[in-house]
C-alpha cells in the first residue's frame, strides 16, 4: 500500500541501515506503532547522508549527527526521545601500532563524515590534523592500507576494531565522561520538522517512545529483526551493540541528556568550531 492508495497523508523518516536504528524504529516499521493520519515512509540511508538531507529539511523526522543540528536548527526540533548516546564509550580513534592522539597531530586521519559527531570529537579532543573524508565501513581498510595513518570508528566497528587486527588509540566516549563528571555523551539525535507543528510534533514523539518500548517488550523479536542491518556481526555483538544505544538514554535523555548535549555545543563554541549553540527546545 502507498500513501496515495490511503487517505493518509505521507510522513518520511529518515535513520541509519543499523541494528540500533532497526531496532528503535521495529515497531513503527512493522506497522505495530503507528502516527495517526499518516502512512510512514522509512528511507534507510547512512548518516552523513542524513546529515545532508536534514540541512533540506527533506523528511519530516530524521536521525542526524549532534554536531549537525546546529546546522538544521532553523528546521527541526530535537526531540527528547531517539538520541543514540554514549555512557563511557563513544567513536573510537583506532591505528595499527600503538600511538596517541598527541603523537598524531598533523597526520592523516579518516573521518566518517564533516558533520558526524566524530568529527566534531577530533577537533575537540586532538590536535590540528589532516582530515580524509572515508565512509565509515572503509575506514578499517583506509588504516590498514596506510591510506591514512588512524581513523575514527562509529558503529558496530567499535566492537570489532580488536579482531580485525587494530589498537585503540582513544575512545572519545571514556574521554567524555572523564571530563563532564560522568555525563553521557550525546551523538545520534532524532529530529522533528518544526513546520509540522505542535500537536503533530506531540504524537510523532509519543509513536517514537511507543516503538522503542514496543522493541523492549518485544524484545527477541526486535533483536532479531535488527541483526539483519549488522552486516554480518554475530547475534551476542549484534545484542550488545542494541543495547549500547538504545538505552534508557535512548527513551528519555532527561535532564542529563539535555545537559550533555549544551555542554558539548559550548566545547564547540569555546574552541571555535561553533558561532554560537543552537536553541535547545526539546520536544
Amino acid at each position: 500500500m502507498t500513501a496515495t492508495e490511503t487517505t493518509e497523508r505521507l510522513f518520511r523518516i529518515g535513520h541509519s541501515p543499523d541494528p540500533d536504528d532497526a531496532f528503535m524504529f521495529y515497531a513503527l516499521s512493522t506497522g505495530r506503532v503507528k502516527i495517526p493520519g499518516y502512512f510512514i515512509e522509512h528511507r534507510l540511508e547512512d548518516i552523513e547522508t542524513l546529515n545532508h538531507r536534514a540541512m533540506q529539511g527533506e523528511y519530516e523526522m530524521t536521525a542526524i549527527s549532534a554536531h549537525a543540528y546546529p546546522s538544521v536548527a532553523h528546521l527541526y526540533q530535537v526531540m527528547n526521545t531517539g538520541a543514540s548516546m554514549g555512557r563511557g564509550y563513544g567513536p573510537v580513534v583506532i591505528a595499527t601500532r600503538p600511538t596517541t592522539l598527541d603523537a598524531l597531530a598533523g597526520k592523516r586521519i579518516a573521518i566518517p563524515g564533516e558533520w558526524t559527531t566524530a568529527h566534531l570529537l577530533y577537533k575537540i579532543y586532538a590536535p590540528a590534523f589532516e582530515k580524509v573524508l572515508v565512509p565509515f565501513d572503509q575506514i578499517m581498510d583506509a588504516v590498514r592500507s596506510g591510506r591514512v595513518d588512524a581513523g575514527v570508528i562509529i558503529h558496530e566497528g567499535q566492537l570489532t576494531y580488536a579482531d580485525e587486527g587494530f589498537v585503540k588509540v582513544a575512545d572519545f566516549g571514556e574521554i567524555w565522561e572523564r571530563e563532564t563528571d560522568g555525563l553521557p555523551l550525546p551523538l545520534g539525535l532524532d529530529a522533528v520538522r518544526r513546520d509540522l507543528g505542535p500537536d503533530v510534533i506531540r504524537e510523532v514523539a509519543i509513536a517514537l517512545s511507543g516503538s522503542i518500548r514496543y522493541g523492549y517488550e518485544h524484545e527477541e523479536d526486535a533483536m532479531e529483526y535488527a541483526r539483519q542491518y549488522g552486516r554480518g556481526i554475530a547475534k551476542d555483538l549484534n545484542n550488545r551493540f542494541v543495547r549500547m544505544y538504545v538505552s534508557d538514554d535512548t527513551i528519555d535523555m532527561g535532564e542529563p541528556g539535555r545537559r550533555a548535549l549544551a555542554r558539548l555545543y559550548e566545547m564547540a563554541v569555546q574552541r571555535g568550531f561553533l558561532a554560537a549553540p543552537p536553541p535547545l527546545d526539546f520536544v
